[in-house]
């Protein structure tokens, strides 16, 4: 490694990812399962998300199928998207990083990835709270359903979702942009995240950092405060259900819902929080928390909100069916 990375100039034009530090001799063995992350990611989400990487079958079932027009699939084929592009912001380069030694990255790519990063996580974070704002009408108002979530109101929220994410981040960039970085260029992280950036100035971040606390509980304390609240009525309804039986399946299945939004949610907070406030967590352990909250709910979203959901699944297994006879 060059002597620049270590001395002082005034802005690099690359910086050199380290992965996860302090587990470089892991990394063959890591990388597979994270491997079969992305590649489960990717066809499942591409099942929702029309097809994506050739999958036809799922695009002529969203398509053709009127049972499948309704806001919660509509919610489910922005998700997939969004998870897709999420795995495709960070898995890529992790894999390089791993296989290859691929460590550099140019200081424009690191803030495109860092925007990239951060907008479609938002995103994510809203299409949930939409998801879980949907189910909460379908069964605390079933009547009521299809006149409130009509298809341009399903629309519009999902415009208001992305606009807030995109605008909402837009700073994080533009203010890592204008950072002098007089230290080094090592990044002790295998993403371009935003703190992970911003430490290596040396200039007072303090606006950076009050910027991405201010984020994180306007936008994402905001979605989870509504998530909850949703949730919240869904299970006083289920516990309102006449049979024993119903209750358990209805509260299997929703439990499954809140595993997948604790595992987006609570590695968030931990890692921005932590980042900014508690520097005695060792340094992989918190990279290895950053990868738990961008690689693992991309897998799980797919599995929970669509296989595991009885009309998505029978489909799947007609075609499948099909296809061998």
């Amino acid at each position: 490694m060059s002597d620049s990375n270590t001395t002082d100039f005034t802005n690099p034009s690359t910086f050199i990812l380290l992965g996860i530090p302090g587990l470089k001799a892991a990394y063959t063995w890591i990388s597979i399962p994270f491997c079969a992350m992305y590649t489960i990611a990717i066809e499942l989400c591409a099942m929702y998300a029309i097809a994506v990487l050739g999958n036809f079958s799922i695009l002529f079932i969203v398509r053709r199928e009127p049972s499948l027009h309704g806001p919660m699939y509509y919610f489910l084929c922005m998700l997939a998207i969004t998870d897709l592009v999420m795995s495709t912001s960070t898995v890529p380069k992790l894999l390089s990083i791993f296989w290859f030694n691929s460590i550099e990255i140019s200081f424009s790519a690191c803030l495109t990835q860092m925007y990239f990063i951060l907008s479609f996580s938002g995103m994510e974070s809203g299409f949930l709270m939409a998801m879980a704002f949907d189910r909460y009408v379908a069964i605390c108002h079933p009547l009521r359903h299809s006149t409130i979530l009509t298809n341009s109101v399903v629309a519009k929220i999902g415009l208001a979702v992305v606009l807030r994410s995109c605008i909402l981040t837009l700073p994080y960039p533009f203010l890592a942009s204008r950072w002098p970085y007089c230290r080094t260029n090592i990044i002790p992280h295998f993403s371009c995240g935003h703190i992970a950036v911003v430490n290596l100035a040396c200039a007072d971040i303090r606006i950076s950092s009050f910027y991405g606390l201010f984020d994180l509980f306007s936008e994402i304390g905001m979605d989870v405060f509504f998530i909850t609240l949703s949730y919240t009525q869904i299970l006083r309804a289920i516990f309102r259900l006449p049979t024993k039986d119903a209750r358990l399946k209805t509260f299997r299945t929703y439990i499954s819902h809140l595993c997948a939004i604790f595992a987006l949610y609570i590695p968030d907070f931990f890692s921005s929080l932590v980042y900014r406030f508690d520097h005695n967590v060792p340094l992989h352990l918190q990279v290895l928390i950053d990868s738990v909250y961008l690689l693992v709910p991309p897998v799980l979203h797919p599995i929970i909100y669509g296989v595991r959901t009885k009309q998505i699944g029978g489909r799947l297994l007609q075609i499948f069916t099909h296809k061998e006879t």
